[in-house]
């Protein structure tokens, strides 16, 4: 079935507990030092005025070495953060508010496969992930003041256990109360998933991809817009290049080694989360016969797997373990139960042909050998935005995708005791949604439907299966369409302005709906003098389009949410609503009334925390980084930098997730916009590039918010992607370790 999750992930079944499996304090041989020296020696690390690393070696493993060392340096915690969370510890440094968190891990993650699949890899592949310890582990022998939270050591076959790249977690979209439900036998019949009005709010951790044909460009060299949403600090910018062939530039996920976004010299990728439906959910039938558990399956009776765990997880007194039975069918781990039936849960189990289409795509020359690599089907949860010197742009919706009976609806969990409901196997590369070279010169995607991604060019709906592309359309597919068919040519700096393009248009819909409510209810009790009435003369003369100095956008959106909120209190369970028909339900659900009474609601409530509804955006939405903590601090007290752009769920292409946080009146940005960057392919590569605040994690340092003004304005800097460049913008040249 197709899962609702901005970032859809790769997860291997559990098959044994191994503890604490020696990740912690063991102390470095001599051996080991020796080599790492000796390996730190082949590596040259040169930071260039931003603070971004440009790491050379004479072979791939000496600049995995070198990246993983310098993401320790930059940000260590966010490092070992994400293994704790792909190993399932984060019980022993969170406490037993994380059990549950590392149950779910421990079901979908099998670290004893994974050290299997490492002893089995090619050479080449072992050579990465050995050299990704080294670099790790090297660092924390050359800075022993680095206390980790809890790992100590890292070992070469922790990358296996999310092969994709993009940390967070499909699994994510199992519900931790319905395991604890399942596992603590606690009685239920309802199947919880994330509350479909949530995906409304989680647009805003999407991604926007454009490539532009030679067509359209006034250099006639293909051009590609890189803009993933998460949250924000997610991903560093580095570039990795190797005397074999490697020279990759982008952004890196902590904690692992190729460019999970970005470019070389020969072509560009850019991934957006996907809704392609890559999982699914069976309703197992389980008997019970001689004290054993059996499924189901067809008329046979097949055994239950079951295997014991016992996690650990920090209290005030100490490290205490709770035990649990975990269960397997042959569709996956058993995540909960409905009506007596237990749900088990199907996704992508390739761990090795995920991590290695991740990194060979960075070595990647042309069309031809990009598609190649797709042929490994080990990416479930992302859509491909290309384009290359060649002149081809490209677009691909998924990759790994289940072959499945199309007379179900794989929108709704199966009947697992049913044969015809099981996979028949893979969908090749030719056979997902895909477009290339489209007439109309153009590509985008933004989280949305891929039969909109080249306007009249885009794929036929009727050509695929329903389940491979259950995507709905959303404002910031709209917007991007509207942008990228008006403009006939373009160069960088025309398409990071397309990039930016302030039109929030679900507007477009809203506040006609309002303006028409008030013209409704003007005549009645309400009155039409004062406050309410220049607040509906302000968002009628309101252009829908974002600003730092615009007191209609506040309105907009103040009253928007505030609508919002009401619709959301009658959404039944169940109901599906995407970003486009969630904005349809609120204007049909509320009534006239409703609607004017939000705007005089959002008006006493600026009046209250600003001292006026006439308050500007740039004001109240704002960009503050006090601490590099994953967890960040915010304080109306201190210095913040206004921002105009804002959350994806208004169209904003340009995304700005923002909040209050705890004794703040003010909202500030912890999810968006994170690595940006445009390309141009020709003869030589010239890109652009922004990150949300700066390359490094520790406050006072000069990387920590130099970007942060270009980043809050749209602004981007020069990419120093030739060594050249890089030369003439140095600011420290070292070998690891020195």
């Amino acid at each position: 079935m197709a899962y609702t999750s901005s970032t859809v992930r790769l997860f291997i079944f559990f098959v044994a507990f191994i503890g604490s499996f020696a990740v912690n304090a063991q102390p470095a041989s001599k051996a080991e030092i020796a080599r790492w020296q000796q390996r730190a020696k082949q590596v040259t690390i040169t930071r260039d005025i931003w603070g971004v690393p440009h790491i050379y070696g004479k072979t791939d493993a000496d600049v995995v070495f070198g990246l993983l060392f310098t993401q320790c340096e930059d940000d260590f915690d966010r490092v070992e953060m994400n293994y704790l969370d792909a190993i399932g510890r984060l019980a022993e440094v969170e406490g037993e508010s994380a059990l549950y968190h590392d149950l779910r891990a421990r079901l979908f993650m099998d670290t004893t496969q994974a050290v299997a699949l490492y002893k089995k890899s090619p050479v080449w592949m072992k050579s990465l992930l050995d050299a990704f310890a080294d670099g790790t582990n090297y660092y924390l022998h050359t800075h022993p003041t680095v206390k980790p939270r809890l790992l100590t050591r890292f070992r070469p076959w922790m990358p296996l256990m999310f092969s994709e790249g993009s940390i967070g977690g499909n699994i994510s979209v199992v519900p931790t109360g319905r395991l604890q439900d399942f596992y603590e036998q606690r009685k239920t019949s309802m199947i919880q998933r994330h509350d479909n009005t949530d995906l409304y709010e989680r647009e805003s951790v999407g991604s926007n991809g454009f490539a532009i044909a030679p067509a359209k460009s006034a250099t006639k060299n293909a051009l590609l817009l890189i803009n993933p949403h998460t949250s924000f600090y997610f991903r560093s910018e580095v570039q990795m290049v190797s005397q074999e062939g490697l020279n990759a530039y982008g952004a890196v996920t902590w904690g692992q080694f190729f460019v999970y976004q970005g470019f070389n010299e020969h072509c560009g990728w850019m991934h957006t989360s996907s809704y392609a439906d890559s999982m699914d959910e069976y309703l197992e039938t389980i008997e019970k016969k001689n004290g054993a558990l059996f499924y189901r399956h067809g008329d046979q009776l097949k055994p239950v797997r079951s295997q014991k765990v016992s996690l650990p997880y920090k209290t005030d007194s100490g490290i205490q373990r709770k035990e649990f039975t975990m269960y397997w069918t042959q569709h996956g781990p058993i995540v909960g139960e409905k009506n007596g039936k237990w749900i088990a849960v199907a996704m992508m189990n390739t761990p090795l042909n995920a991590l290695e289409q991740s990194y060979l795509r960075t070595k990647a020359t042309n069309y031809a050998s990009f598609k190649e690599v797709m042929k490994l089907n080990g990416n479930a949860s992302n859509n491909t935005v290309y384009a290359d010197a060649d002149g081809t742009i490209a677009y691909w919706h998924g990759n790994f995708m289940p072959k499945r009976n199309p007379k179900f609806d794989w929108n709704q969990p199966i009947d697992g005791s049913d044969t015809e409901t099981d996979w028949k196997g893979l969908h090749t590369a030719d056979e997902i949604v895909q477009v290339k070279n489209p007439a109309s010169g153009w590509i985008q995607n933004c989280n949305s439907t891929p039969f909109t991604v080249s306007g009249s060019s885009s794929p036929d709906k009727s050509k695929y299966p329903a389940y491979m592309a259950p995507d709905a359309e959303n404002y910031r597919g709209i917007n991007a369409a509207r942008v990228l068919s008006q403009k006939s040519v373009f160069t960088l700096d025309t398409l990071i302005a397309a990039a930016n393009d302030p039109h929030l248009a679900a507007f477009d819909d809203l506040i006609p709906s309002l303006l028409k409510a008030w013209q409704m209810v003007s005549g009645e009790s309400v009155n039409q003098a004062g406050d309410l009435q220049e607040a509906m003369r302000l968002l009628n003369d309101w252009k829908r389009e974002y600003g730092t100095q615009s007191v209609g956008m506040t309105l907009g959106i103040v009253w928007g949410e505030t609508i919002q909120k009401l619709a959301r209190s009658r959404v039944q369970p169940g109901q599906p609503l995407d970003n486009l028909s969630f904005t349809a339900f609120t204007i049909s659900s509320t009534s006239p009334q409703e609607k004017v009474a939000a705007l005089t609601d959002a008006l006493a409530n600026l009046n209250r925390d600003f001292g006026t509804w006439k308050t500007p955006w740039g004001d109240i939405n704002r960009y503050q980084r006090l601490t590099g903590k994953i967890q960040e601090t915010y304080d109306d007290q201190k210095p913040s930098i206004p921002v105009g752009f804002t959350s994806s769920n208004w169209g904003s292409l340009a995304a700005f997730g923002a909040r209050t946080h705890p004794n703040t009146k003010k909202r500030y940005g912890y999810v968006g916009n994170s690595f940006v960057a445009v390309v141009e392919f020709g003869k030589r590569v010239k890109a652009r590039s922004v990150v949300t605040g700066g390359q490094s994690s520790q406050p006072g340092t000069k990387h920590f918010t130099d970007q942060a003004p270009l980043y809050c304005e749209g602004k981007f800097k020069d990419v120093l992607f030739y060594p050249e460049d890089v030369q003439q913008h140095v600011e420290r040249t070292y070998h690891p370790g020195e």
